[in-house]
């Protein structure tokens, strides 16, 4: 029963997804034609053909459906739907492009189709003045289309997840799934679904990871039985899915366990025993004939993530030197004048995967000291080895270029070359990093991206001889949530808190 609902549904959503469309690509016809063209024809056949509803509306339908826009999303986020929404409907409206530009569609030309071709190429094509640009109308009216499609059916989407949303928070199109284990995972995954009213599931009952029942309530719900009772429970009581939420010590029981599920109609889901602590990374889930594969962690950065990370590391560094060449002579030039010494400093730093390279920054010392001199006596001594506010070695030109982060320029040069990012965690010195990594869980995955000129931790304030816990913390949440658009807002943020900081020395 439920299933045929999930169908219903489906199919209704669908129709609405249809009508969107269809109401997009007139929309954009009707620009073309009464802003444009400023002529709307009478006849049906024309309102039929030239909108190109019945070519993009089948095509778009079919892009969401490949791209499992229409599968359940009761347990996912909103921008993940979004995200799969946007990828399929663009897909498909290229594909749909592609197909009308094949085909040769009478409907893209300005005027009717049953004019002959010598009157059709007598007829000049009607243009649109867009910003000095001059663009045909049937490209424009397609573009126009595309844009509205995409824009559309994202707010129809995201207003149907709130509105369903809503409706399950108030106990309304629910799912009533059972949890196999009463332990900490199972109580912890009883506990998260419980907070995401939203998503529509409710735990009705809980069955024992062991074979008989040791308890008979678990988080204020019932426990039924053990895994010796399942099947009978199972016959008795009606549910929807079912979650397995076995520890460790009990994962020789699921191969026979799933087993014995065969023989019911339920959704089945596997949490697997791994504590939060060890995931700093999201995991993925993918298959290779026929073999499931748990990605429990990789760099963020692999395919066209990392090209797209890439490119913008090169035009910004570019453009970075070409805006801040004046000041970086200015400012070589104080340096020269500081004192005796190279006006760049270079220091081995760590980056991606572990690999050393040398990192470029103005001299703010009186003497550029050999790195492993200074640094390792204070690494051996316990103490932290990083400069301190009232270093003595630092000069009057120096500290102003701390304070102001102008020592770091050079380092777009860095960028440049491929050995740092423009966004990232900052690099530390080797033998800092074998010290930390023993002492700090978690440090090394900052190795999964490159290092960078700002990061998430330095416009949040954590700069100098600040907190290292937090700082790791606000590094692993950069590679977790890593995306083009978080570091565009990071850039951004640079602007204005990345300079000039209090701990900045």
């Amino acid at each position: 029963m439920l299933r045929q609902r999930h169908q219903v549904f489906i199919a209704l959503f669908g129709v609405m997804d249809a009508v969107v469309v269809a109401i997009a690509c007139l929309g954009a016809w009707l620009f073309r034609r009464n802003v444009i063209e400023q002529s709307v024809p009478n006849d049906l056949t024309t309102w039929i053909r030239e909108p190109l509803v019945p070519v993009i509306v089948p095509i778009v339908f079919g892009g969401l459906w490949i791209f499992g826009v229409y599968r359940p999303w009761r347990n996912q986020s909103l921008w993940t739907e979004q995200k799969q929404l946007i990828k399929a409907t663009t897909f498909s409206l290229g594909f749909a492009i592609v197909f009308l530009w094949t085909v040769g569609a009478n409907a893209l030309s300005n005027g009717s189709a049953t004019l002959p071709v010598a009157a059709e190429a007598s007829t000049a094509p009607v243009t649109y003045e867009i910003a000095g640009l001059s663009l045909d109308a049937s490209r424009l009216q397609i573009g126009l289309a595309a844009i509205l499609t995409i824009t559309m059916l994202s707010g129809f989407h995201l207003a149907a997840r709130f509105a369903l949303r809503s409706l399950r928070s108030r106990g309304r199109n629910q799912r009533h799934i059972a949890i196999i284990g009463v332990g900490r995972l199972g109580q912890i995954a009883c506990r998260t679904l419980t907070r995401n009213a939203w998503t529509g599931l409710k735990v009705s009952f809980f069955l024992s990871h062991e074979s008989k029942n040791v308890r008979d309530t678990c988080l204020n719900r019932p426990v039924l039985g053990g895994l010796d009772d399942l099947e009978k429970v199972l016959e008795e009581k009606k549910i929807d899915g079912l979650y397995l939420a076995l520890p460790n010590a009990e994962a020789a029981r699921l191969p026979e366990l799933l087993k014995r599920l065969e023989r019911f109609a339920l959704d089945v889901r596997i949490i697997p025993d791994v504590p939060l602590r060890y995931m700093p990374q999201r995991m993925a889930v993918s298959e290779l004939e026929g073999m499931p594969v748990l990605s429990y962690r990789e760099c963020p950065l692999y395919g066209l993530g990392g090209v797209s990370k890439r490119l913008v590391d090169i035009l910004g560094s570019a453009a970075g030197l070409v805006l801040f060449s004046p000041l970086m002579l200015v400012v070589a030039i104080l340096v020269r004048m500081s004192g005796p010494g190279p006006v760049i400093f270079k220091q081995r730093r760590v980056s991606l995967g572990g690999e050393t390279f040398k990192i470029y920054k103005f001299r703010t010392m009186y003497h550029a000291q050999d790195e492993a001199g200074h640094d390792l006596k204070a690494i051996e001594d316990g103490r932290e080895a990083w400069t301190s506010r009232d270093d003595p070695r630092i000069t009057p030109v120096g500290r102003w270029m701390r304070r102001t982060s102008l020592d770091e320029l050079p380092q777009l040069l860095n960028v440049l070359k491929g050995q740092m990012s423009l966004v990232g965690p900052r690099p530390e010195r080797p033998e800092l990093i074998e010290r930390f990594k023993e002492d700090w869980r978690g440090y090394m995955l900052r190795q999964h991206v490159k290092a960078g000129i700002t990061g998430w931790a330095q416009v949040n304030g954590l700069r100098g001889e600040s907190d290292l816990r937090k700082r790791i913390q606000l590094d692993l949440f950069y590679i977790r949530h890593w995306s083009i658009g978080f570091d565009i807002k990071i850039l951004w943020l640079t602007m204005f808190r990345g300079f000039v900081h209090r701990n900045a020395h």
